[in-house]
């Protein structure tokens, strides 16, 4: 498929709305990065893993003690990768180049590789989300996530299997995709190859032989192989289901789209912006805890538009946001709670694949 664009003949709505937020920011004289509530919350996040890692390794806490710290380890590592990872990805820590890219490196801490998430995340995902063959974010084995993927016969049961697929994604992601990614150089199955840097093929195995050894090799040493198989797969089956269903509520939903290019074109009908309107979903952006610890991916709206603005500034954003859809007649979508948002995932689901 080749490269799509999109409307530029009407955008309106994206200068209004551009012009607010950034008069939100100049009038309020403050950064769109990172604040110190940021660093605070980064900083305990990390943390609270590093002491978690320590008891589970080093001091071998009784086995409910230990599945339960296993599963708070599964939750403390995506919530990095929300909070901490994310922004730094997006260069929206901080104003500080260096900071953005010690943050975003945390992936690597975590075993991903922060060299390919930028490029299919910010930019495959970022640019053409929710466009089929574009968007290698909505690419996932066994499933079937919009009426244009084939369907095959096992999709009938993806209603019932999902979560398992869900739950072991993140360990696939890091054991196998990286891995997947790094010898065809190609980011998805319809991209195109794309030559490694020296430095990046570096990076890259000093993460995997640095996640090996301290997720597996150390814990096996010190607590045994079973101990040691079991905490790494309920940590990261915890993490990756997190990590999973959040993305999917805020792309895979009944009233998300998937837009085609118009006919005989490469050309989206819409502009950019209102594009990320009907491919995007909120949910629970008025619980203050789902927010925390997702670092405001519930406003996946406001975080598409404006990827470069760090997630602390959502709500304000927020406000702007559905303001100007108000104004211009442009469809706004957002789920009250996260069990609605996920039940509209689940039918969703379900009717792809019946048909």
């Amino acid at each position: 498929m080749s490269k799509v664009s999109f409307n530029t003949q009407n955008t309106l709505f994206s200068k209004t709305l551009k012009q607010r937020v950034n008069a939100y920011f100049k009038n309020n004289n403050i950064s769109n990065t990172g604040n110190r509530k940021l660093y605070i919350k980064s900083s305990l996040l990390v943390a609270m893993a590093i002491a978690n890692y320590i008891v589970l390794v080093f001091f071998t806490p009784p086995i409910v003690w230990a599945v339960i710290l296993c599963v708070l380890l599964g939750l403390n590592m995506a919530a990095i990768g929300f909070n901490v990872m994310h922004d730094g990805g997006h260069a929206s820590f901080s104003k500080k180049g260096w900071l953005n890219n010690l943050s975003s490196y945390s992936l690597n801490m975590l075993g991903g590789t922060i060299y390919f998430w930028k490029q299919k995340h910010n930019i495959s995902h970022h640019t053409y989300t929710n466009l089929e063959g574009l968007d290698h974010d909505i690419e996932v084995k066994f499933m079937r996530m919009n009426q244009q993927q084939p369907r095959k016969a096992f999709h009938r049961f993806q209603f019932a299997y999902w979560f398992l697929l869900y739950g072991i994604s993140y360990i696939a992601w890091v054991m196998y995709q990286d891995f997947e990614k790094y010898f065809s150089g190609k980011m998805g199955s319809m991209a195109q190859r794309k030559v490694m840097p020296f430095k990046e093929h570096v990076v890259f195995w000093i993460t995997k032989l640095t996640y090996i050894f301290v997720y597996l090799v150390l814990p096996l040493l010190m607590v045994g192989w079973l101990q040691a198989l079991l905490g790494w797969l309920i940590a990261g089956t915890v993490c990756g289901f997190c990590i999973a269903l959040v993305f999917q509520l805020a792309h895979v939903v009944e009233e998300t789209s998937f837009p085609m290019a118009v006919a005989g074109t490469d050309k989206i009908a819409e502009e950019w912006m209102v594009h990320q309107l009907s491919t995007t979903a909120n949910f629970a952006t008025d619980n203050s805890t789902i927010s925390w610890l997702l670092g405001g991916l519930n406003f996946q709206v406001e975080h598409h538009l404006f990827p470069r603005i760090s997630h602390v500034h959502y709500p304000a954003i927020n406000r702007l946001v559905k303001q100007t859809c108000k104004e211009f007649n442009v469809v706004y979508l957002e789920h009250r709670s996260v069990w609605k948002a996920f039940r509209s995932h689940w039918r969703l689901l379900y009717r792809l694949g019946l048909s």
